[in-house]
């Protein structure tokens, strides 16, 4: 009987673990389009952010360009707040969101 009831507490402890992960990496960083930044500038700090070659932030920098903006990082919320923090260094718009 005892076995039981230790049987049905581990799936509910596995499904809370999983929810809690879920949520925790679901953060993302996205990246607003500004007039005030060359595309150099926005491409240059996006591979010191999320560690991309300078082509990857090139795209980047074009989608934010004409889209507006763009997800630049997907992750855990802590690193998207640290890649927000570099890309606002230099004073580029940038908002972390689930």
């Amino acid at each position: 009987m005892s076995s039981r009831v230790l049987n049905e507490k581990a799936p509910a402890a596995v499904e809370k673990t999983t929810d809690s992960t879920r949520s925790s990496s679901g953060w993302k960083t996205v990246l607003f389009n500004c007039n005030c930044h060359t595309f150099h500038e926005v491409a240059l700090q996006l591979t010191k952010a999320i560690r991309c070659t300078y082509e990857k932030g090139m795209h980047y920098a074009n989608l934010v360009h004409y889209t507006g903006c763009a997800v630049v990082y997907s992750g855990a919320r802590e690193r998207c707040e640290a890649v927000a923090g570099i890309l606002e260094d230099i004073g580029l718009r940038v908002k972390v969101e689930q």
